[in-house]
């Protein structure tokens, strides 16, 4: 049988090479830069609202394997939520990645997302798992 790890890596790496949210979103309602100066991993998200629904998200910009494949996986999993409920959901995030959650309840919530939850075993790739998430709170704070 696979091991739940092996199937998060396969996960991650396909939306690392193959993310079909890395586009340019027509006549995106917000756009936000983020950058992580200790890699160089540079993104650019777009959001689309209808009312205050996520109808859709996009991003370009370049990284590594990680910060690529984290946004992504955010994207899907953001899309169709309210911003209350994206502001929830990023929230358990980044208390995931940073440890400070391990209710597995609480964890569904992050559906896909959940693939990065090793990542806090490794320091030096926490703030590229992060980006995406930091840059989309950023974005639905000024909101």
């Amino acid at each position: 049988m696979e091991d739940l790890n092996d199937v998060y890596n396969e996960l991650i790496m396909e939306h690392s090479m193959n993310s079909y949210n890395k586009k340019k979103l027509e006549n995106a309602d917000f756009e936000e830069k983020g950058h992580n100066p200790n890699c160089g991993d540079e993104i650019t998200l777009e959001l689309k609202l209808k009312e205050n629904v996520i109808e859709d998200m996009a991003f370009s910009g370049h990284g590594c394997a990680i910060s690529q494949a984290s946004t992504s996986i955010m994207i899907d999993t953001l899309k169709g939520k309210t911003i209350e409920q994206a502001k929830e959901i990023i929230k358990t995030f980044i208390e995931m990645i940073k440890r400070e959650t391990t209710d597995e309840e609480e964890l569904r919530k992050l559906e896909d997302a959940i693939a990065f939850k090793n990542v806090s075993n490794m320091p030096a790739r926490v703030k590229c798992a992060l980006l995406a998430w930091h840059t989309v709170e950023n974005m639905i704070s000024k909101k």
